[in-house]
């Protein structure tokens, strides 16, 4: 396979898709396109709205969280569960807040692998649809998500955790060490960013 493609106006999505971007990457590209508020974008963002671009020309914003705030952050006005979330922080005081209280209600909860990531594009998904939720409605969530039984949804985005994880449970005795071998190897191929595409990589 060849080795993977440069970032072009020109290529299309399944090019862009075979390869791997890094942050730095794809945010100088979205800029460069002209989409707007490039540089507030999460990774997943930037890549759903350059694809959009390849596939239709089209410049738009790919989300509809507040990307710009202003005004009292919550935190200062001090976290309770009767608090509304309105400028949300997110630093290690916010987080041991929604644990803590977490633990108030199901004192032996275990943390889920995903679940933190997951009450964030939550959190952020009520506010962009206008729906009015508070800290405490932040806590029972994160408890339900920590009570999900198996495996979450992949996260697309998540390419590098998901082939991790693929190649660790399939190849039998393999290291992490070994792993991130693998995934330097495909990181530079012209194929998908999965355990599949290696894996037919190495049979040729």
């Amino acid at each position: 396979m060849a080795t993977r493609a440069k970032l072009s106006k020109s290529m299309t999505v399944a090019q862009f898709d075979n390869g791997y971007w890094y942050a730095t990457e794809t945010r100088r590209f979205a800029k460069a396109i002209g989409i707007p508020s490039a540089s507030k974008l999460r990774k997943d963002e930037l890549e759903k709205a350059i694809k959009l671009f390849l596939q239709t020309k089209r410049v738009e914003n790919p989300t509809k969280r507040i990307l710009s705030k202003s005004g009292i952050r919550d935190i200062e006005k001090g976290l309770r569960l009767t608090l509304p979330v309105v400028n949300y922080t997110s630093n290690r005081e916010t987080k041991d807040f929604i644990v803590r209280e977490a633990k108030k209600l199901v004192p032996d909860l275990k943390r889920k692998s995903g679940a933190r990531y997951r009450l964030n594009r939550w959190r952020e998904e009520q506010l962009a649809e206008g729906v009015r939720i508070t800290y405490g409605d932040l806590v029972k969530q994160y408890v339900t998500l920590n009570q999900t039984e198996g495996r979450f949804a992949r996260i697309l985005s998540g390419r590098y955790i998901n082939f991790l994880s693929d190649f660790l449970s399939s190849e039998n005795g393999a290291t992490k060490d070994e792993a991130l071998r693998a995934w330097r190897e495909l990181k530079n191929l012209d194929a998908p960013k999965n355990y599949q595409a290696w894996k037919q990589h190495r049979r040729r």
